[in-house]
């Protein structure tokens, strides 16, 4: 059975990038382009193994995000997927799991890297 990633990002063609790579890495990939709709997803469909966040979302942001999935699906590991040059992990998300070894900062030049991530989260390897 092929790993099930739900990406969340509000930017079209990092969701198709993302997709499509992944997709070629033998994963399945649902989208979604807010945080309401991720949430809306996962209340419908609680089997994904990993969810890529964007942390700057129109309306509901990653970290409120990444919460309310959590609690929807608790076994759900996340990678954090940002443009945003200052970010840094809060101590909220490292309390559920995320560290750096989840944090990839946009533009991703080798998607490897992150495809590596998703694998080793999904099966516990991370």
């Amino acid at each position: 059975m092929s790993l099930r990633v739900l990406v969340v990002d509000d930017e079209p063609f990092i969701v198709t990038g993302l997709q499509v790579f992944l997709e070629d890495e033998g994963m399945q990939v649902d989208s979604a382009g807010s945080g309401e709709e991720a949430v809306d997803i996962a209340r419908n469909d609680s089997s994904f193994d990993v969810c890529i966040m964007d942390m700057r979302l129109p309306g509901m942001n990653g970290d409120t995000t990444i919460h309310t999935l959590h609690k929807i699906c608790p076994g759900l590991k996340f990678i954090i997927h940002t443009g945003s040059a200052d970010y840094r992990i809060p101590d909220d998300l490292r309390a559920i799991g995320i560290d750096e070894r989840q944090f990839f900062a946009k533009p991703l030049m080798d998607m490897t890297t992150l495809a590596e991530a998703v694998a080793a989260l999904a099966s516990g390897r991370d």
